[in-house]
């Protein structure tokens, strides 16, 4: 089994833990959150709970995920664009379309796929056998930066760093609208939406803080260039405050709106990574280009 530890924060009070852990993992089910429980297999400042428990805050949450038998995460021969890598830990530039692990429906064309056949078995085993290595994650259509853990002990302390908000994570984005401000910070609490499982949404219910820093590079006649840090990670994070400000990320086919930029994917990149080193406790940072598209784009608003 693989264990997850984290503490539930104050603002999750009153919110059911199988809802709480469904939310948490964004692959697993709340009827699969139950089974666990049923089994055991999840604990409570080290107690066994009911379902029915809901957040107090400040518990520690211990998560154990069965390893699953089958189907076999299968490594596959995909290149990899890498931007630094050790025996500790690589530094990846992920392409756009290509999902970060296996989930039911996908098993296959991965990231993960991908860094199997590249690393055999020199992969923290932390999160599971469907997530070697995967200390964090971006969206299937978001390019850029991505950590991966080659052994426990790296994957601890880059997620521990991520924990204590010190790991910096910048994207760069377009997005609708002009925004006059220089520079903002979105403080709101992001959870699944309401009427639409498949999506997030700011909201009030079952919902995690989340706070996203933005900076105006320059603006342009109906669009806005930006930077985004990162400090928290919530799925879907950015595209949902700027969303929730009326400004979506372009190209955004699930957030945004009915434009006609003629992007085929969103306009959102995970650019800068900034950390300590797990072995030799040097700070390191990377930076990635922009993507072609998202490149091309640019410029044409720039001659615009």
């Amino acid at each position: 089994m693989a264990k997850e530890y984290f503490i539930a924060e104050q603002c999750d009070f009153g919110i059911r833990l199988d809802t709480y852990i469904s939310d948490y993992f964004d692959d697993m089910s709340r009827s699969a959150v139950q089974k666990l429980l049923e089994k055991g297999c999840i604990k409570v400042n080290g107690k066994d709970v009911s379902k029915s428990y809901k957040i107090v805050g400040g518990e520690e949450i211990e998560v154990d995920i069965p390893e699953p038998c089958e189907p076999e995460i299968t490594a596959e021969n995909i290149p990899l664009d890498i931007v630094y890598e050790d025996e500790y830990m690589l530094v990846v530039n992920k392409p756009k379309g290509m999902t970060v692990h296996p989930a039911p429906g996908n098993y296959t064309g991965t990231l993960v796929n991908a860094l199997l056949y590249h690393c055999g078995d020199s992969l923290s085993g932390i999160n599971g056998v469907k997530r070697p290595g995967i200390v964090h994650r971006i969206d299937k259509d978001t390019t850029g930066l991505l950590l991966v853990a080659k052994c426990d002990m790296a994957h601890n302390c880059l997620a521990q760093q991520i924990k204590e908000h010190s790991l910096v994570r910048e994207y760069e984005g377009i997005v609708f609208g002009k925004i006059k401000q220089e520079s903002g910070t979105v403080d709101a609490p992001i959870g699944r939406h309401p009427k639409d499982r498949k999506k997030m949404a700011v909201t009030m219910q079952n919902s995690r803080n989340a706070v996203t820093h933005y900076f105006v590079v320059a603006n342009y006649e109906g669009f806005t260039h930006m930077r985004f840090r990162l400090e928290t990670g919530r799925t879907h994070q950015i595209r949902v405050h700027m969303q929730s400000l009326g400004h979506p990320i372009a190209g955004d086919a699930v957030y945004g709106v009915n434009d006609k930029s003629g992007l085929t994917t969103q306009c959102l990149h995970a650019k800068k990574v900034g950390f300590i080193h797990p072995k030799t406790e040097e700070y390191m940072e990377f930076e990635a280009p922009l993507p072609p598209e998202f490149q091309a784009f640019l410029t044409k608003l720039e001659t615009k």
